[in-house]
């Protein structure tokens, strides 16, 4: 069983930055791609960014790029999204994903529970 855990959400004011971690933890010997998604309140859950497990491939949604960064350190198993000039719109519970790739839910195996980010204009 794979679990991930989010760390790193806060409140933070408009033009703030925010670095989210993920750790996964159950089958570290196997490498997965890894990803962020985002839900705000009332709306479905949207696609933020996802690295591959080699680190070569990377894919954005498109209000982030240019403002977010992912990037993974695979042999702690973990991944990180950096997040800088936020906006207010960026509101949302950010959730960890992995074992799949692409920019849909239904692309990815397992899911964190979530963290927290505010951005206060």
């Amino acid at each position: 069983q794979v679990q991930l855990v989010e760390s790193g959400g806060g409140l933070v004011h408009t033009g703030g930055s925010l670095r989210l971690s993920c750790a996964r933890s159950g089958r570290t010997f196997t490498y997965y791609n890894m990803g962020w998604f985002r839900q705000a309140p009332g709306k479905e859950r949207e696609f933020v960014a996802a690295i591959s497990w080699s680190s070569d491939s990377i894919l954005f949604g498109d209000s982030m790029k240019g403002r977010f960064t992912i990037s993974g350190d695979f042999a702690k198993n973990t991944v990180y999204l950096q997040m800088n000039n936020l906006k207010p719109e960026d509101t949302a519970v950010y959730y960890c994903t992995a074992g799949g790739w692409g920019t849909s839910t239904f692309d990815y195996d397992y899911w964190g529970q979530g963290t927290q980010v505010t951005v206060s204009s």
